[in-house]
């Protein structure tokens, strides 16, 4: 790999529910339209060190824009998540690796302003619709 980047990928949580509730399988809730966003990539060479990346979400909690904020942290070793995930499938270029959700995650409403970081960069800015 030669860059990294931020990204939130959604659930829809209540055909989670559904689908698990009946015992169907639910990737659905997770492959759908536009349920992915992606940041600006970042080439390696200017991160400090890749293998110690720490990067938030700044969710504005009402439409109203007010400065009231969640921040979501979290922080990822690379080499380890990309050593770990390539036990179990074959990774290629252009291959997308998320960490996992990190603590207090939560619903979005329409409306609401998101913007991502790594490390202090803003790479990821958008507005639920």
């Amino acid at each position: 790999y030669d860059a990294v980047t931020v990204g939130i990928d959604f659930t829809a949580r209540d055909l989670q529910r559904r689908f698990r509730e009946v015992g169907n399988p639910w990737e659905l809730c997770k492959g759908f339209d536009s349920s992915a966003a992606i940041g600006t990539f970042v080439p390696v060479e200017r991160l400090a060190d890749v293998q110690n990346l720490h990067f938030h979400l700044d969710i504005a909690l009402n439409i109203l824009q007010t400065l009231q904020k969640q921040r979501i942290e979290g922080s990822a070793r690379v080499d380890d998540i990309i050593a770990y995930v390539s036990r179990f499938v074959t990774l290629k270029i252009g291959d997308l690796l998320f960490t996992g959700t990190p603590v207090g995650v939560g619903p979005v409403s329409i409306g609401q302003h998101l913007e991502g970081y790594l490390e202090t960069e803003k790479l990821l800015d958008f507005y639920i619709r």
